[in-house]
């Protein structure tokens, strides 16, 4: 299982407590918003909201939460500020490379956040184009295995263009950027909903640290994930085994 799987499984088991604080559905509702703004609010035509509102559902959003975001993001709804995605670079401790993905409303809330964070574990803004350099957007799919055929699955997603197909407790598929719409469809029609379904950023090199800096890296990750106009942290260092069994015990 890649790192991302790995902590995408950890945040889902801590789900429980997160979801008391609003913090699940304010980022499901804004990834809604988001994709109805992009592509329309009809799921059968745009894929990426079908997804949203797919992962929504498996968090039991409630279905008035699911409309209100859908309609605030074609502009039915004129409720709250106008949200716009933002990446932000940064290094944590040890120089680990940064890219802080944002879905605010308001920009100057978010960066000021992030700088205080970023400041009180040890790291620091860096300035744009100087981290993201270091990353590629990739399109990313992750499952349970289940019941499924691994043979049937690992065709179908290279059939829609994947690079790549993994197998453990949980599948993995990742692809080029271009192939996330074919992938997404192929997936919808063996009806196999994924629980993280995304563009997201891989480094182009990884960086490896002692296991009590990767730690501490890892805890300035989780504080920055923690806030609302948060949506994805991604860094470029190595996470070992021994790192991913501590976390999972913890």
């Amino acid at each position: 299982m890649s790192g991302h799987s790995h902590w995408a499984t950890i945040r889902r088991k801590k789900g429980a407590a997160d979801a008391k604080r609003g913090q699940v559905f304010t980022r499901l509702a804004r990834e809604i918003v988001l994709a109805a703004r992009e592509g329309g609010g009809e799921p059968d035509t745009n894929v990426q909201l079908a997804l949203a509102i797919d992962k929504a559902r498996a968090q039991n959003m409630p279905k008035d939460n699911i409309e209100r975001a859908i309609k605030r993001g074609t502009g039915e709804s004129k409720e709250g500020g106008a949200l716009e995605q933002v990446f932000y670079e940064g290094y944590a401790p040890h120089g680990v490379a940064l890219m802080v993905e944002t879905v605010t409303d308001n920009r100057n809330r978010a960066v000021s956040d992030i700088r205080h964070a970023l400041s009180r574990h040890g790291g620091s803004m860096a300035e744009a184009g100087s981290v993201s350099w270091q990353f590629n957007r990739i399109a990313s799919f992750s499952f349970p295995l289940g019941d499924h055929d691994p043979d049937k699955i690992f065709e179908l997603a290279v059939e829609a263009g994947a690079d790549d197909v993994s197998f453990d407790t949980e599948v993995e598929i990742v692809g080029p950027l271009e192939s996330f719409k074919a992938i997404s469809e192929s997936l919808r029609s063996a009806k196999i909903h994924p629980e993280e379904a995304g563009i997201r950023m891989v480094p182009t090199n990884e960086l490896e640290l002692r296991d009590e800096e990767t730690l501490q890296v890892l805890k300035l990750v989780e504080t920055l994930e923690e806030m609302d106009d948060i949506q994805n942290v991604y860094h470029n260092m190595k996470v070992s085994d021994a790192v991913w069994a501590h976390l999972e015990e913890a």
